[in-house]
């Protein structure tokens, strides 16, 4: 069955890092393109990061340039998001998700969704 799983997020504090992970099983991840979306209490989803199909592209919401990185490793079916200098305002859930285009503005556009991880942010 297809299965899209989260891992890597957890508790830190501001200034610290993240590795979140998506890995996928169930379909081939290496032609699709992957976001990754957060949810915060009270605040519309947004997204964060994406990359096109086997890597040829990646974007970034504005709120993270220069702190986060996305890649991906088609082989091991999984996607990685490094997230440093975080702040609170990087608090969420965040899901990884699989579509064909790397588009962070419309998440209709994207076919599979995880079921997200919990990314804490706090002193």
């Amino acid at each position: 069955q297809l299965q899209f799983v989260e891992s890597g997020g957890g508790l830190v504090q501001p200034g610290g890092s993240l590795r979140l992970s998506c890995a996928a099983s169930g379909f081939t991840l290496d032609g699709y393109a992957i976001g990754w979306f957060r949810m915060a209490p009270g605040k519309e989803r947004e997204g964060v990061s994406a990359i096109s199909r086997y890597g040829y592209a990646t974007i970034y919401a504005e709120s993270v340039p220069g702190r986060f990185t996305i890649s991906r490793d088609d082989a091991k079916s999984t996607v990685h998001l490094q997230m440093n200098n975080l702040t609170p305002e990087d608090t969420g859930v965040y899901y990884c998700a699989a579509g064909f285009v790397p588009i962070l503005q419309d998440p209709r556009e994207y076919h599979y969704w995880g079921q997200g991880t919990q990314v804490t942010v706090s002193s």
